[in-house]
């Protein structure tokens, strides 16, 4: 076991304490278990150093700050004390240049407002009504018989998300740009982090210029001839005193939105997936509560008598968060939980841990989307035990979106299919950028 040191000293009569931590191995400090494992990676430095720790990850010096309380203590971040900015920029500044969770302070506060007009109610009428019927059209492909889930959700939220976001379809190109989303996501974690050709920076940067060519190719003509899909939105969207998104910044949004319509979509899914064919009395409760509807497709007034659907999708997110954990770095010097962490630290809090901790949620393993019922709330037990979505002024500006969209999917799935998976069967994770399915989730599919 490496030899317990402190992050920094202490000003000179301070009573605050040191962070602890260690470096964990050579070079790669305690990367490799972190992208493998980071639930247990997390509890056992947990249970050995508290709920503030530092140890080397990535090539850096991290301060890991574990629980719903760091959680809220960062998230609201009052004082301005953490930069999303400098904490995102490390590992994903290249390839999601100037995405809305990438900017600090008054210029994101100032981004969200003008962004905030592509995701109120009646632009989420239209795009649940553009999404309905691909999501039918991109079903109608799926047969009965063995399917691995993973791709085939990840190119259906991929064309919706082409439909919904930039009003057309990708045609030939779609192969091109689902592995140009892949690449700038997974690059964020890559060890060797320049551009050596083949390896995970340099595939990344180049997936990054194939999405700005893919957006700057149609932006004059979205300016010119607005539609309702969200492209048109941010390109047309003004404040009340005039200002607009340039072309660049309407690009680098439009790269950003696109990655988390369908890739944290696409793991919600399957995470919700698995455990309703793991859970076939659960599959069989949502399917009649969908029947109930009686309608093919959800409208926008159906989304609360979903009420079912509602609490899968929050159990879904709580097992397995998109965004397993947010990095930030200190603008100023930081007292927390009576440590001292100093200006300049590279910090990070894991609501994939959060989620699974035993003392905040009642066998955490366990899929049980009652937690959230209204007799029950277990997520009540503290404002920032589930976190999936963030919080505080960078809390994500697409939930209602993702609710909307995992709904209307999931709505159609069950009239549609039932699904079911071996006895015994987990689903692997695969965590070493965002997590999913690492067998690409096999189900066996039965057309109702």
């Amino acid at each position: 076991m490496a030899t317990m040191t402190p992050l920094a000293p202490v000003p000179a009569g301070s009573a605050l304490k040191p962070v602890p931590g260690d470096t964990g191995l050579p070079l790669i400090g305690n990367t490799l278990p972190m992208m493998r494992d980071p639930v247990t990676t997390l509890r056992q430095r947990y249970d050995r150093f508290g709920p503030v720790s530092w140890t080397h990850l990535f090539g850096l010096k991290m301060v890991q700050m574990l629980g719903p309380d760091a959680n809220q203590f960062v998230l609201m971040n009052r004082g301005d004390l953490f930069s999303n900015h400098q904490g995102w920029s490390y590992f994903i500044g290249p390839f999601f240049h100037r995405g809305i969770m990438l900017l600090d302070f008054e210029e994101h506060r100032w981004h969200r407002r003008i962004m905030q007009q592509a995701f109120q109610r009646e632009a989420l009428r239209g795009y649940l009504q553009r999404m309905a019927p691909r999501t039918e059209e991109g079903l109608s492909h799926w047969s009965e018989g063995p399917i691995k889930l993973l791709p085939a959700l990840k190119q259906l939220t991929l064309d919706l998300a082409t439909d919904v976001f930039m009003g057309r379809e990708l045609g030939d190109q779609t192969d091109r740009i689902n592995r140009a989303f892949i690449d700038t996501v997974r690059a964020g974690t890559s060890l060797i982090r320049f551009p050596v050709p083949g390896l995970g920076w340099s595939k990344g940067l180049r997936g990054r210029r194939v999405l700005e060519r893919l957006f700057m190719d149609d932006i004059a003509a979205k300016r010119a001839a607005p539609d309702s899909d969200l492209f048109s939105m941010l390109c047309q969207a003004r404040t009340e005193d005039g200002h607009e998104f340039s072309d660049e910044d309407v690009v680098s949004h439009m790269i950003f939105l696109m990655m988390a319509a369908h890739d944290t979509t696409t793991i919600t899914l399957c995470t919700l997936l698995y455990h309703l064919a793991r859970e076939p009395q659960w599959q069989q409760r949502l399917r009649e509560e969908s029947l109930a509807l009686g309608k093919p497709w959800v409208e926008h007034e159906d989304l609360d008598k979903l009420s079912g659907i509602g609490m899968a999708m929050k159990e879904a997110l709580r097992l397995c968060a998109p965004v397993p954990s947010m990095p930030r770095r200190t603008v100023k010097d930081v007292e927390y939980d009576g440590f001292y962490i100093p200006a300049g630290t590279f910090i990070n809090i894991a609501p994939f841990f959060t989620h699974s901790m035993e003392e905040y949620w009642p066998d955490p393993e366990r899929f049980d989307p009652e937690r959230f019922s209204d007799a029950r709330r277990e997520d009540r037990v503290h404002p920032y035990a589930w976190v999936p979505f963030g919080g505080g002024a960078h809390k994500c500006i697409g939930l209602h979106f993702a609710e909307m969209q995992v709904k209307s999917v999931l709505h159609q799935m069950l009239l549609r299919f039932r699904w079911a998976v071996p006895d015994g069967y987990e689903m692997p994770l695969d965590t070493r950028s965002l997590p999913v399915p690492a067998d690409g989730l096999p189900v066996t599919l039965e057309r109702l």
